[in-house]
């Protein structure tokens, strides 16, 4: 069984809805209701089309088995360096403990320093705390407290 990261394609978004879906805790409110696909879909083109953003799948004997989203932002500070975020990290529930998490994070590092970021940063769920055990091994460090703030978006959103 090999594993294998790429750029998700439009082919891959029933399996990428399927893993937020089955993610509880998040509270994202993601479903595989098939009323809510269009939206997922525009969020998938705009992801596509940004030069800024790459949403990589980890598939698996043609399965896909993890994702992640990388967002590259450049700042002032730091005289003007480049960072890169790393979000939307999910492993598809039957594949957790396996090693394929660490590899999707390491992938997404090695992304990072191709193209030659000075920072990689990512957030996790308070309520998390498998998954901040997870980030610490790999060698992140808690530095930073989150704040949000949920918009109601409107018509827009749907």
């Amino acid at each position: 069984m090999t594993l294998v990261f790429r750029r998700a394609e439009r082919a891959d978004l029933s399996a990428l809805i399927a893993i937020f879906a089955e993610d509880l805790l998040g509270g994202h409110g993601d479903t595989t209701d098939p009323e809510a696909f269009p939206r997922y879909e525009r969020a998938f083109d705009q992801i596509e089309a940004s030069n800024s953003d790459q949403l990589i799948v980890g598939v698996l004997d043609g399965e896909v088995v993890a994702t992640a989203q990388v967002t590259f932002t450049t700042t002032l500070p730091s005289i003007g360096t480049t960072n890169m975020t790393i979000g939307a990290v999910q492993t598809r529930s039957d594949m957790r403990g396996q090693g394929v998490g660490g590899k999707l994070i390491n992938h997404c590092i090695a992304l990072g320093k191709e193209r030659g970021v000075g920072l990689i940063q990512l957030m996790s769920n308070a309520k998390r705390v498998d998954a901040h055990r997870f980030y610490e091994r790999l060698g992140f460090k808690k530095s930073h407290a989150g704040f949000k703030m949920v918009v109601d978006a409107g018509p827009a959103a749907t």
